[in-house]
């Protein structure tokens, strides 16, 4: 690569990451802290009082897909009332039922495996030929860690969505999301992960990264999330990606 080139490239990857940085420490903290009252009530209303609302992950990161800790003692239809009253609320992108005893093991699993991708893409992001569906042999990689990360979620079903940025035509960038998250779901099914349980949407760009403008380039992102009982949105992993 032209060492110009390459400085470049450098700078742009330095740059996405401290925009991700600053966008979860700032614009982040508030938008989380809303939602936290907001699941609070939801889960009140629901007959969970005394539920844990977890808004952080493993790493340490605000999350907008929550952990409901607890509710061993409630009962199958109360937890699932609970569960979908906060996974109703906008801007949730998901929730998970996480112990302390009484939670099934696949809960934890599917827990895991949301983490893990999200880890694995915190600073990295499966990138595409510029305006095209073709996905940059450099990622090939990235979607072999993101497939084994997978693999313990097999009989979960996993949402695969794509995502632009504001610029330019809306219907074209639907269909161009809606392109890349099937050219990510084939790549997982060439990986071994079923294909009954891989679920690709585009939303072109409706749904920006919260508290970013539109127009951000790091609103061009591929988007995973691993559902397994409660009716769930999906949940964005916040980095860009070209096109």
């Amino acid at each position: 690569m032209n060492p110009k080139r390459a400085a470049i490239a450098l700078a742009g990857a330095i740059a996405s990451v401290a925009l991700a940085i600053y966008g979860e420490r700032h614009a982040g903290r508030d938008f989380v802290e809303d939602l936290k009252a907001k699941a609070a009530t939801a889960r009140d209303a629901a007959g969970g009082k005394g539920v844990t609302l977890r808004f952080e992950n493993e790493f340490g990161w605000r999350t907008r897909h929550p952990q409901l800790i607890g509710g061993d003692k409630l009962d199958a239809d109360t937890r699932r009332k609970v569960a979908a009253s906060v996974a109703a609320i906008p801007g949730i992108g998901g929730i998970t039922w996480r112990g302390p005893k009484g939670a099934r093991a696949e809960e934890d699993a599917t827990l895991h495996c949301q983490e893990e991708v999200e880890g694995i893409l915190a600073t990295r992001t499966i990138r595409f030929s510029e305006a095209s569906a073709r996905i940059d042999p450099a990622s090939e990689k990235l979607l072999d860690e993101v497939a084994y990360a997978l693999r313990p979620c097999v009989g979960s079903i996993i949402a695969i969505t794509g995502h632009t940025d504001g610029n330019g035509n809306p219907e074209a960038n639907v269909a161009l999301s809606l392109a890349r998250a099937d050219a990510v779901r084939y790549e997982l099914i060439g990986r071994g992960i079923p294909a009954d349980g891989l679920r690709s949407t585009g939303v072109g760009s409706a749904k920006p990264v919260p508290g970013l403008d539109p127009k951000d380039p790091a609103n061009r992102r591929i988007e995973f999330s691993v559902i397994l009982s409660a009716p769930v949105n999906p949940t964005p992993i916040d980095t860009p990606g070209p096109g």
